[in-house]
């Protein structure tokens, strides 16, 4: 399981990639709101340890734009702030968890085991459409059988369009959803990648997977 941890302290920061490093997990550890982005941007966590007192943001305003722009996975708030009034307010953005500072490994450790339970069972695990399979857990997916390799970006972009198959999605939700609000979504960005991700996924010249709505967006059918 890969776990991203946003601690700027860096004594803190080296504890946690190493405790959780010898319990089988794969660890990325970032000290700053922007290398948190950067490293979302290029591959998928399946959970996130997040700190509220960063040197360029506060992980609260962080937390809020990753859960507009549609990322959904488990986030722990791990923070010196221990009044009720910053546990709240984490737990209302969208945090799953809030464990203060200081702490023991082992509870941080049953916490985030507890996060992948329930988060793996409040979702279906596989998606299916047509001759597409994507498995979430995996992070892998299967056309007719066949293994195909996906960025990061590409992966999210088919979940987003198998969540919602049969829906024209606008081009403005797409893109919020795939970058953060901070881009600028009227680029032709959105249309790079689609056709990059039909180029990988329709397989079937006469029965295309996605519709172009021309001015509106796109369409899984």
């Amino acid at each position: 399981m890969k776990v991203l941890i946003v601690e700027d302290q860096e004594r803190l920061g080296r504890f946690l990639k190493q405790g959780l490093a010898e319990h089988a997990y794969t660890v990325c550890w970032v000290g700053s709101c922007q290398e948190a982005r950067d490293a979302l941007c290029e591959t998928a966590y399946d959970a996130i340890i997040l700190d509220l007192g960063l040197p360029d943001g506060d992980g609260l305003e962080l937390l809020r734009e990753w859960r507009k722009s549609g990322f959904n996975e488990p986030v722990l708030i791990l923070s010196a702030r221990d009044n009720v009034e910053d546990r709240i307010k984490g737990l209302d953005l969208g945090a799953d968890d809030y464990l203060p500072k200081p702490f023991s490994l082992e509870e941080l450790l049953a916490r985030i085991r507890s996060l992948m339970r329930r988060h793996s069972s409040a979702k279906d695990t596989v998606l299916e459409h047509r001759n597409v399979r994507l498995d979430l857990l995996g992070h892998m997916v299967h056309i007719d059988g066949q293994t195909v390799d996906l960025t990061s970006r590409e992966f999210a972009l088919l979940e987003i369009f198998m969540q919602n198959a049969g829906r024209i999605l606008p081009r403005t939700l797409i893109s919020e959803k795939i970058w953060a609000a901070h881009y600028d979504v009227d680029t032709n960005l959105l249309d790079v990648y689609m056709s990059r991700l039909r180029t990988k996924v329709d397989t079937i010249p006469d029965r295309p997977l996605f519709r172009t709505i021309r001015g509106v967006g796109y369409q899984l059918v």
